[in-house]
């Protein structure tokens, strides 16, 4: 079984410069997967969960296209070459 990461620009430092993770092992939640994504890049744990283990209010974390917000939280179900998309949140640009 594998999990594809999806890691973003303003992650890819911190993954090794790499715009996709591909993490082996049998996950049943996202909280399970990350756990294995960490182990592969320690350095995106810290970006990506606080220190009490809650997903920051920044990131957006979705599970074949739907956000885990609204699919269980970090309980949210990981199946078989599912893809994870961890999105920080975009902000700037001009006010009208």
């Amino acid at each position: 079984m594998a999990v594809v990461f999806l890691i973003p620009g303003a992650l890819r430092e911190l993954a090794g410069n790499r715009g996709e993770v591909r993490v082996a092992g049998a996950p049943g939640t996202i909280g399970e997967a990350l756990s294995l994504l960490w182990a592969e890049c320690p350095a995106v744990r810290d970006r990506v969960i606080t220190e009490r283990g809650d997903v920051r209010p920044h990131i957006n974390i979705f599970v074949d296209g739907e956000n885990i917000h609204d699919a269980g939280g970090l309980g949210a179900p990981v199946g078989d070459g599912s893809e994870v998309l961890l999105l920080p949140a975009i902000s700037g640009g001009a006010s009208g």
